[in-house]
This record gives structure tokens, sequence and C-alpha cells, in this order.
């Protein structure tokens, strides 16, 4: 199993039904016939870059309804990345938080191609949804690699 035949659950231009994307990951987990997973289909610009709907679609899936999974957090982001969580251990950088939000919405995405980035708003909502949280996320627009989240800004309070 690669890495590059796994990752192509994120590079889907439309959101797929989270049912299918649970038995495309079964099945890759269990080696089951991987040529039998058709590619995903792409919707990238020109110049091989990530469009702003790709983005969307990855972060939408990256983060679900309460958080990425294990799947997303091994797989869905970038090595940098992956050190700044492990660097803090007390705090899910990739949710900017220290819980499970009650659920996640996920803004319109901006993207840069002279900086080769795109962002969003993702917005965290806790206690029944009562209070909100927003930070940026920010994901590579190279689509000759497979689509990672880079970097999480959490902001600052006050």
């Amino acid at each position: 199993m690669t890495i590059t035949g796994v990752s192509t659950m994120f590079r889907n231009a439309s959101r797929p039904n989270r049912w299918s994307v649970f038995a495309v990951g079964c099945a890759a987990a269990l080696g089951i016939a991987a040529a039998a997973v058709p590619a995903a289909a792409s919707a990238t610009d020109g110049n091989d870059r990530y469009t702003a709907q790709e983005i969307h679609t990855f972060l939408e899936d990256f983060y679900g309804e309460h958080g990425p999974g294990d799947f997303a957090r091994t797989y869905g982001i970038s090595p940098q990345l992956k050190e700044k969580v492990a660097d803090n251990p007390e705090f899910d950088v990739l949710l900017c938080a220290q819980n499970i939000p009650a659920s996640i919405d996920i803004g319109p995405v901006t993207t840069a191609q002279s900086a080769r980035v795109g962002w969003a708003t993702v917005s965290t909502y806790w206690n029944g949804g009562s209070d909100k949280a927003d930070f940026t996320a920010y994901v590579d627009l190279d689509a000759t690699r497979p689509i990672q989240l880079l970097d999480v800004d959490c902001g600052s309070e006050g």
C-alpha cells in the first residue's frame, strides 16, 4: 500500500459519501485489490495547482464533523505540521483545542498562486453549538503531490 494510492481519497473534486470513504479506507487498510479503486477525478487548474473547491472539499473531509481521524492525522498533514503536533502533546494543534468540538464548518477558501498556498477559516462549535472558535488552515496548492494540510494558525486571544 503506497501513500500515493491511499491519498487519492483526499483529491476528490466533490465530497464523497462518508460510507464510501469508510469502505475505500477499509479496503485499502486490508490491502484488498487496490487496483479496483478508481483514481480520483482531479479539478486542478492548468498549472498543476489545486483549486479552491478541491481545497474546500479536502478540508471538509479532513476535519469531518468532530475533527480529523487517525487516517487524516497520519496521511493528511505535512511533515512540518507533524513535528508541530508532536511538539505539543497536551494540545490538539489540528483543532486549536484540547477537546472534541460539537461540530465544525469550513469557510470559503482563498488561494494565493504566488504564495502557492490556499487557506480557509475553520469554525469549531462547542457546548452544543453555543460557543464558537475560529482558526485558519493552510493547504499546499501543488497538485503534483497529494493534497495535505501545511499548517494551522490558531490566532491569539485578546
